[in-house]
């Protein structure tokens, strides 16, 4: 479930950034601009998230 919501806000924080970074540069919005970007996104947050946890070890 956690990947999910990583993919979700990453998606959905993508296309804000983009629309809103598009609308100052003055250029037009672009839908797979957004998606590329939150796929990258997402990976790269998954990816740090997946090395950061840590790994518990059973004794006995």
């Amino acid at each position: 479930m956690k990947y999910f919501w990583t993919f979700f806000w990453s998606f959905w924080l993508a296309q804000l950034i983009t629309y809103i970074v598009g609308s100052m540069k003055g250029a037009t919005y672009d839908f797979k601009t957004g998606v590329m970007l939150a796929i990258i996104i997402g990976l790269l947050i998954s990816f740090i998230g997946h090395s950061a946890e840590t790994k518990e070890t059973k004794t006995g």
